[in-house]
């Protein structure tokens, strides 16, 4: 792969870097605590590479330490062997329990949620042209949350960076699946200077010029005539105005039974009467959401949190289907001794592909309009912003 270079932190499966990766980018730093977790990414990361080039080595995660363990020196001298690179970034998602709605809201003094003050520290002292940082979007929204977020984003900006942030939707991106992230994209105030040499005001400067990923299906929960809930192996249809990819049908059916295809039959097994009874399209309760097929799924939160429900079968989801969901490739194969409760933790916790690899986009159009002068015609309205 050749590419502007990233170190991934809290990577998980490494849903966030295969996005970016499919945009371009190329990983070479990654940190994961878990090892189990680390196991999946080393097989799934591995087989989707193998996948498009067949003399691609396996991958394994960088380091298992805790990012609070973890030297600038230590991470740097593994990331950058021989020579470090002008150009590089950080991307990571500190984990969002202790940020999100159904979490304990333990907040950023929660042993997850002081993550986030980790990661910013690191970031600051890694230096890096640019950085993302993904978590749930209760982190901005709630005053609790957002007024200690705007303190670690002012230290970004005294540390040199200029960023901008937003939330988007997975659903308005082609992902069959209602899940918004908030996203933070900062870029080094000397890169910028660089770029735009003649403004004054980089901050208004960075949201004029700087254009998060059009949207696909923009607004798409509001767009088309959802369906309601229906009878349990019934036989329902499509309303016309909506698109296929939005549906879970289009993920469980893309032209092949996802039963046939690795992690198809990876699933727990059905004990509960709940599975004969609950009707297609049913998720009004917090646990035992029954899919629709021809409707989009909540927000992917499996395993021992939420039970989702096949739409057509008496059975939790699978393995493969929940990948699916999360618009993760085919070629993205777990392996079998890892546990099913591993399994899906990891899937629910990542970013979905599709949409990563739309803000990986945006981001790298943007790196390569300020390299090639683009950006210089486009500053004059925020010289005085």
């Amino acid at each position: 792969m050749s590419g502007i270079h990233l170190l991934s932190f809290f990577t998980g499966g490494g849903f966030f870097d295969l996005g970016f990766e499919q945009a371009g980018f190329k990983v070479c730093f990654t940190n994961e605590l878990d090892e189990r977790t680390s196991k999946l990414y080393s097989s799934g990361m591995t087989s989707w590479r193998l996948s498009l080039d067949k003399n691609a080595t396996s991958v394994q995660i960088s380091s298992n330490k805790s990012i609070e363990d973890l030297s600038v020196k230590e991470i740097l001298d593994c990331a950058f062997p021989d020579e470090q690179p002008a150009l590089f970034g950080v991307i990571g998602g500190p984990p969002c329990t202790d940020f999100s709605i159904g979490g304990v809201q333990a907040g950023h003094d929660g042993k997850a949620g002081r993550l986030t003050s980790v990661y910013v520290s690191k970031l600051r002292k890694l230096k890096p042209s640019f950085f993302v940082l993904e978590n749930v979007p209760h982190l901005s929204t709630n005053e609790k949350h957002s007024t200690k977020l705007e303190t670690l984003l002012k230290s970004i900006e005294n540390a040199g960076y200029v960023y901008v942030k937003t939330i988007l939707n997975a659903l308005d991106y082609g992902v069959p699946q209602d899940r918004q992230r908030l996203f933070v994209v900062g870029f080094r105030r000397e890169l910028l200077r660089a770029w735009m040499p003649k403004t004054k005001n980089l901050k208004a400067a960075l949201q004029k010029t700087f254009s998060w990923p059009k949207a696909t299906y923009p607004n798409a929960k509001l767009s088309y005539s959802w369906p309601g809930s229906t009878a349990f192996r019934g036989s329902p249809s499509k309303p016309a105005d909506i698109p296929e990819d939005l549906c879970s049908l289009h993920a469980f059916d893309q032209g092949n039974d996802p039963e046939l295809v690795a992690n198809g039959k990876d699933c727990f097994k059905p004990y509960s009467k709940k599975f004969q009874v609950i009707k297609e399209g049913d998720v009004s309760k917090k646990s035992f959401k029954r899919l629709h097929r021809f409707r989009y799924s909540p927000t992917a939160w499996y395993g021992n949190n939420e039970v989702h429900l096949h739409p057509w079968k008496p059975r939790r989801i699978s393995v493969r289907e929940a990948l699916r969901l999360q618009s993760v490739p085919d070629s993205y194969i777990m392996p079998a001794e890892v546990p099913l409760s591993t399994k899906f933790k990891t899937i629910c916790n990542g970013v979905p592909c599709l949409l990563a690899k739309h803000l990986a986009e945006a981001i790298n159009k943007y790196i390569q309009d300020g390299q090639n002068g683009l950006l210089k015609g486009s500053q004059t309205a925020a010289k005085h912003g």
